[in-house]
């Protein structure tokens, strides 16, 4: 599990860096507004939620992962909305690009936060099961015997099949009268 957790902040705060240089050098903003805080906090979150976990290219994931992107999306503005209203902590940025210092909740540094503390939280709710307890599930789901496990009878005999047809047949020629 603890690897896990790993991935989902690595994988977080690769989903939040990346929305944070886009807003940077792609749209040239080293701070924010409170609206274009919650916005890229909103698309951070989606994006975390899509590759985080059980991402959306895996088999029979797509529902899940649009679950987890479009609460990603609410969860992310939250979180913005908790960095900005309690988390004062400045930080000076200003090596990496001009101007780039003050608050935390008003930079596109609070996106990695974000991102790796979504990515944790998908990738630790997706642990998978032990294998001794998949396997027992798919011997439940099967219908097949296991070595060693329980043997049921699921077919049933003919005779019964027999009888049956010969009781709906009878009640036919009785009801056609």
């Amino acid at each position: 599990m603890l690897k896990r957790l790993a991935l989902g902040l690595v994988l977080g705060l690769i989903m939040g860096a990346l929305v944070a240089a886009a807003v940077i050098k792609g749209l040239g903003v080293v701070t924010f507004g409170s609206f274009y805080a919650y916005v890229f906090a909103a698309v951070t979150g989606v994006l975390t939620g899509l590759v985080t976990g059980k991402p959306i290219w895996a088999k029979g994931a797509q529902i899940e992962a649009g679950l987890k992107a479009f609460f990603g999306a609410l969860l992310g503005a939250g979180v913005m909305a908790a960095i900005r209203a309690w988390v004062h902590v400045d930080v000076d940025l200003s090596a990496l690009a001009p101007n780039m210092s003050g608050s935390l909740g008003d930079m596109p540094a609070a996106l990695p936060v974000i991102g790796a503390l979504l990515g944790a939280a998908y990738e630790a709710d997706n642990t998978p099961e032990p294998e001794q307890e998949k396997k027992g599930a798919e011997a439940k789901g099967s219908g097949k015997a296991q070595p060693g496990g329980s043997k049921t009878r699921v077919a049933k005999d003919e005779s019964d099949d027999v009888e049956v047809d010969a009781a709906v047949d009878a009640s036919k020629r009785t009801t056609r009268r």
